[in-house]
């Protein structure tokens, strides 16, 4: 099994990059598995909306090959970031059959909250992602709280998302 993380802040090093990493870490530690690579979308400059870059190939087959994808984004304008769209939007239909995807939003402020499930779920759905457990938001006042709140969202739904990503693997190869 392999962890994947994608940002779409526009930032690099955001907060929204640690919040991201916070949750595949402590998911990867319930799960016994290592850390997985993570792609900072902000680092890989205009690509997305022109020819891809070999690493702009790689961040995209490692999203498509993932057993547990973690897509992150800030809220921005309600909604999540055109970057990751842009992201998104370059997955072909079908793309994340077989993968569990989580969504993680930070949020500005409680009416935020709901961006993850009302317009990032549904993308990834789309996509054939496999949402079996509700998206991790952060909003800001808890970010001192990140470490904490990351560990209690993966002692209550880790054992969930290994359990399904498995039985895709198991699905995929029968």
């Amino acid at each position: 099994m392999s962890i994947v993380t994608v940002v779409g802040n526009p930032r690099p090093g955001s907060r929204t990059l640690g919040v991201a990493t916070a949750l595949s870490s402590a998911v990867a530690a319930r799960a016994g598995l290592p850390d997985g690579p993570v792609f900072d979308l902000a680092g890989f400059g205009g690509q997305w909306l022109g020819d891809l870059a070999s690493d702009g190939e790689s961040a995209l087959a490692a999203a498509a090959e993932a057993s547990v994808l973690v897509v992150a984004t800030p809220t921005y304008k309600a909604s999540y970031t055109g970057l990751l769209k842009a992201f998104l939007d370059r997955l072909p239909g079908g793309a994340l059959r077989g993968t569990v995807a989580v969504p993680v939003t930070v949020a500005a402020a409680p009416t935020h909250r709901f961006v993850a499930d009302l317009q990032l779920r549904p993308v990834l759905a789309e996509l054939g992602a496999t949402l079996p457990v509700p998206s991790f938001v952060v909003e800001e006042r808890e970010l001192p709280d990140l470490l904490a709140l990351a560990e209690r969202w993966a002692a209550g739904h880790g054992a969930v998302l290994t359990a399904t990503a498995s039985a895709l693997a198991a699905a995929e190869a029968a």
